[in-house]
């Protein structure tokens, strides 16, 4: 079992991978392989709705010149995801959401049903709706989402504050155990002949209709 946790930050290794790393290091514990990948400091596209991924076929975005792509190759051998961001004007960091709005737009066949988590690092404040901003795409796309013992958050200026925030490593911890619990009971479920839930037809519902 394997599980991919995406660094949000245009910063590779301050506040926001330290709270990824504590819950790696717990996920490792537990016998899980971890992955790190870091989104960064590249320009990244954002997505325009242009169709060309269905098109392709391939569970990819037709734009090859970022980062989206390679991080759904390793979304793609993943059995779960933690997804960390540093919080900008009470949100959530805006490549990151552009990166994860092409990734879901494009495979999001790739990640449905396997386990997830948002997480926030913040200096004070902002914190809960940038992981509720993460935690959406998850909700959509049938992915149970991970709980840990208090909303997913560290705080601190730098990775050394961070680290002083013992709460909210404990946090991360816990998420990252949890993760692996629930890794264990769906491979369990799946090894004793079980699959995921048949889905029913969608059904669309348009609040403003053409008028004849």
């Amino acid at each position: 079992m394997k599980v991919l946790l995406i660094n949000g930050s245009p910063n590779e290794e301050r506040s926001t991978y330290t709270a990824l790393a504590e819950a790696a290091h717990a996920l490792e514990a537990e016998g899980v392989e971890t992955e790190i990948a870091w989104i960064g400091r590249e320009p990244v596209r954002g997505c325009i709705a242009c169709g060309g991924c269905s098109k392709l076929g391939i569970n990819r975005c037709i734009f090859d010149d970022d980062v989206v792509n390679r991080l759904l190759e390793k979304a793609e051998r993943a059995d779960g995801y933690l997804v960390g961001t540093p919080v900008y004007y009470a949100g959530a960091n805006g490549a990151l959401l552009a990166i994860l709005d092409r990734m879901f737009f494009a495979g999001s066949q790739v990640m449905q049903f396997k386990p997830a988590a948002g997480i926030a690092s913040a200096r004070r404040a902002g914190t809960t709706p940038a992981i509720d901003q993460i935690n959406k795409y998850f909700q959509f796309n049938k992915m149970p989402v991970v709980s840990s013992t208090y909303w997913p958050m560290v705080h601190g200026q730098s990775a050394e504050q961070v680290r002083q925030d013992e709460e909210g490593l404990q946090t991360m911890r816990m998420l990252g155990k949890n993760l692996a619990w629930m890794l264990r009971l769906i491979d369990r479920d799946m090894a004793e002949g079980g699959s995921h839930p048949a889905m029913e037809r969608k059904i669309a519902t348009n609040f403003i209709r053409p008028t004849a």
